[in-house]
């Protein structure tokens, strides 16, 4: 794949002497959906401002298509898209107008035809000749995509994309970014929903403290920090774990029901076929088996635990 974002040693520091980025360094592949995790104050949103031009970098260097956002920051504004968080729509401007305007912004001749299959795609072209305070939050924000992807943009931003948006809603805009992506459009959204990067994103990185703690591809990251829990439901209750079991770190539940059995996956073996045979041996029986893997959130948490120790 072509890099279409490339980020070296980005630094940022407020004037108060916070260090808002620390030496960022990052690779975005054309046409993939990049998730950026972290809490409050980790340093996603500034990373976006930096790249889109609001903030001035304090030190090293961006380009997008080649074109560095510094030195050549009107090519490299013409190729990104940005969703802010805040809507931001004039009250009484009617949608159709509104897209329409935001192209005009960047020059680019008028396109009817491209500003209705924006819309159509978005589901809004039944509302373009609503104003947007006749609109839902949930329309608003797509609005606010339609005015990023106006100027026909190669690189879209979204920071929270679904913050404030119910349930339904949020599954639609995930599947209006899958859309996107099969159009060629490369996608960065920030989250501080974990289902939203588990469910749509490509590769995943996690931000803290202005640092990028790690970037994977999805399922490697699950398989890499992963753990998989067996759930080992016993035909009849039990009021402690044997002591022949001891060596297998079990938990039981507190109804004395179940067994509990963690295991790594990057393990050669997992230790759950002698599990299973000293459980017979100690003459437990068994009822049911399940199996559950560790969520992104879990790994997440845990690294921003790692770093904050």
């Amino acid at each position: 794949m072509t890099a279409i974002v490339e980020i070296r040693d980005l630094r940022k520091t407020y004037a108060g002497g916070f260090e808002a980025l620390k030496g960022i360094s990052l690779t975005i592949e054309e046409g993939e959906i990049l998730a950026l995790l972290g809490p409050n104050g980790a340093g996603k949103t500034t990373l976006i401002s930096t790249i889109c031009g609001i903030t001035n970098p304090g030190g090293g260097s961006i380009s997008v298509s080649g074109h560095d956002v510094v030195i050549d920051y009107r090519n490299a504004r013409r190729q990104i898209g940005l969703v802010p968080q805040e809507i931001n729509l004039e009250p009484f401007t009617k949608v159709l107008d509104t897209v329409k305007y935001s192209r005009g912004l960047f020059g680019k001749p008028r396109d009817d035809a491209h500003i209705e299959k924006i819309l159509r795609q978005l589901s809004l072209w039944d509302k373009k000749d609503s104003r947007s305070m006749e609109l839902s939050g949930g329309m608003k924000r797509r609005v606010m995509i339609a005015k990023a992807l106006a100027h026909e943009p190669r690189v879209l931003f979204l920071d929270e994309p679904t913050a404030g948006v119910d349930v339904e809603l949020r599954k639609d805009m995930w599947e209006i970014v899958a859309d996107l992506k099969s159009d060629g459009v490369t996608i960065i959204l920030t989250t501080h929903y974990i289902e939203e990067a588990e469910a749509i994103a490509d590769r995943v990185g996690v931000i803290n403290k202005g640092e990028l703690l790690l970037i994977d591809d999805k399922d490697a990251l699950m398989a890499r920090f992963g753990q998989k829990h067996l759930r080992i439901d016993l035909q009849e209750s039990i009021a402690a774990v044997p002591d022949s079991l001891s060596v297998h770190d079990l938990t039981l539940d507190e109804g004395g029901n179940s067994l509990h059995y963690s295991y790594d996956t990057r393990g050669e073996r997992t230790g759950i076929t002698q599990l299973l045979n000293d459980i017979a041996t100690a003459g437990l029986v068994l009822r049911d088996l399940h199996t559950e893997e560790s969520s992104l959130e879990e790994i997440f948490v845990s690294l921003v635990r790692e770093d904050a120790a």
